[in-house]
């Protein structure tokens, strides 16, 4: 592992252990660094309302971010940076479409704006990314159905995460194997559960293909 993906890896452990965890479940040391990229841009964007103290200086920091996709899709990022470094060189070696990024940014400065969660932007799309990332394009559908469960479990709707589980499971057996741990960590329910037991979690639901 390079120091950058080193770096990033530590960050994504210390920011979002949930999927840093079921990046684990990678077993090709570049796939799971290149997962390991699209969560250190999130953890980025993530903890952006915890540096600053008004609204107004977060937004200014995610516009700042939304300009910095200028760079990352043209193949020059911000020199010295390396989440933006790091991205670029994933979206070029993979092709990535950048709607999703700017969705994604998006929605954090409409949360910054007190809008309702987009579920789609938060959550979806993101987690479509992950899987094109292992598995190529075209899994789209398959995923979709999953990531609105995690981000409903996420923003504190339980009872409707749970109603779609059975859907989303069925939605799974249509994802190749080498897609599911993008997906992986919307099996772990329980944020407070030891990290061995997430671990054992992961791992069974790896097995047989369903969160």
């Amino acid at each position: 592992m390079t120091e950058t993906a080193d770096t990033l890896d530590q960050q994504v452990r210390t920011a979002d252990l949930d999927r840093w965890l079921s990046s684990r479940l990678v077993a090709d040391d570049r796939a799971r660094a290149d997962l390991i990229t699209l969560y250190a841009l999130e953890a980025e964007l993530m903890t952006i309302p915890t540096r600053v103290t008004q609204p107004l200086l977060a937004e200014m920091r995610y516009t700042w971010w939304a300009e910095q996709m200028d760079g990352v899709f043209a193949g020059v990022p911000r020199k010295g940076h390396p989440v933006l470094e790091a991205l670029t060189d994933l979206v070029a070696r993979h092709g990535l479409d950048r709607a999703p990024f700017d969705a994604l940014i998006d929605a954090h400065i409409g949360r910054v704006r007190e809008q309702p969660h987009d579920l789609d932007a938060f959550y979806v799309g993101p987690m479509q990314v992950g899987v094109r990332i292992l598995a190529g394009e075209g899994h789209d559908a398959a995923v979709a159905p999953v990531g609105l469960v995690w981000g409903l479990a996420q923003t504190g709707r339980a009872k409707e995460a749970s109603s779609l589980k059975r859907a989303a499971n069925g939605a799974l057996k249509r994802l190749p194997p080498e897609g599911f741990p993008a997906v992986a960590h919307a099996a772990l329910t329980d944020p407070d559960r030891a990290e061995p037991l997430k671990r054992l979690r992961l791992i069974a639901a790896s097995l047989v293909g369903r969160i």
